[in-house]
């Protein structure tokens, strides 16, 4: 059995690991020649994907900065939380540098005997040979063909992310502050270290100047030493109409794209790993080929909770919008009030961590 995927980000390489893993030949190919890291970008993965990823994928603990605690503001009341979440004997979520997986994830596959790394060719490569192909990339000739059709939403923000160094604290609390112009995320990555991510409204004449004004009027415990290399990209928001086109599958952020500030986006795509590697794993106990058939039932039990879920990350997004465009805060007053209630507060931690899967 043999899978082709294109792609070079993380989503492939996590992908090409889980299914080499299952000892399934695997052929990757990225057509972007100019493939980037992102140095200041880290991603949040919560505690049952951070478990799943360990078991399944590769061990990330020595890469990971585990959190128990996440603390939510608006700039109304910075000293007064409206929401909470924690769990104070074991990890809520864990925060880990792009680059530091990239490099794990890449290291690994080199070395199994069952991944090849192909480099794109002028002369087309026989795709006939392969039981599924999985594309993961935005600006290929699958993607324009079969995965144009979406569900899109454009938030006219951008988000800015950069590293702070600070004096060392304990540091295992994320903040979320709900700002006039947009969510700030504080990120913990190790005692002296915070990943920021800034998603800001209207952002055209944003400079470094500007945001780390912004860092530091918003900052309430760290004592900054530096801050890094500051970088943006622009926010939009879809679900994929058609996930897949015969034994081609649509994969990872290709599928599903969210505004960030819930930390949930490549947490989708560890879901859809989990999934579509439990339906390949049924397939061969029970003797049956690897063909479209994997695609369709992947789209047919995923496709509907992963809009559901996008939905809901994109309503708390506009609720706050919202909250912002009123100008005042009783909308807040009524989450705080939410928060409070025991039952609700597990609900809302448990959908964060399993998604609407549990």
């Amino acid at each position: 059995m043999k899978v082709f995927i294109l792609g070079s980000g993380l989503t492939a390489l996590a992908l090409a690991k889980a299914l080499v893993n299952q000892n399934i030949f695997v052929d990757l190919v990225s057509s972007n020649k100019n493939h980037k890291i992102n140095h200041s970008r880290t991603i949040g993965i919560s505690k049952s994907n951070f478990n799943y990823f360990n078991k399944n994928i590769i061990n990330i603990e020595k890469i990971s900065w585990k959190l128990n605690k996440i603390e939510i503001y608006t700039d109304k009341n910075k000293n007064e939380k409206i929401l909470n979440f924690e769990n104070r004997n074991n990890q809520l979520f864990s925060i880990i540098k792009n680059h530091k997986l990239y490099e794990v994830l890449n290291k690994h596959l080199f070395k199994n005997k069952y991944f090849k790394k192909i480099k794109p060719k002028k002369k087309l490569i026989k795709l006939d040979k392969y039981n599924l192909i999985i594309n993961t990339e935005y600006n290929n000739a699958f993607t324009k063909k079969y995965f144009s059709k979406k569900i899109e939403k454009t938030y006219n923000s951008s988000a800015y992310t950069t590293v702070i160094n600070h004096k060392k604290i304990s540091n295992q609390i994320a903040v979320q502050i709900f700002t006039k112009i947009g969510p700030l995320a504080f990120l913990p990555l190790s005692k002296n270290k915070t990943s920021i991510v800034y998603s800001i409204y209207n952002s055209k004449d944003v400079d470094r100047k500007k945001i780390i004004h912004l860092i530091n009027q918003h900052n309430i415990k760290y004592k900054i030493k530096t801050i890094g290399k500051i970088e943006n990209f622009e926010l939009k928001s879809f679900n994929l109409r058609s996930y897949y086109h015969k034994n081609i599958l649509a994969f990872g952020d290709l599928l599903h794209r969210i505004h960030p500030l819930a930390g949930q986006g490549f947490n989708m795509t560890v879901r859809d790993i989990e999934l579509f590697i439990n339906i390949i794993k049924n397939k061969i106990d029970l003797g049956l080929p690897l063909d479209s058939s994997v695609n369709y039932e992947f789209e047919k039990n995923f496709r509907h909770k992963n809009f559901i879920f996008s939905n809901s990350i994109d309503l708390v997004q506009e609720f706050f919008n919202f909250e912002r465009k009123l100008n005042n805060n009783f909308l807040s007053k009524s989450v705080k009030i939410i928060g409070k209630n025991r039952f609700l507060n597990k609900l809302f931690t448990k959908v964060a961590d399993k998604g609407i899967n549990f």
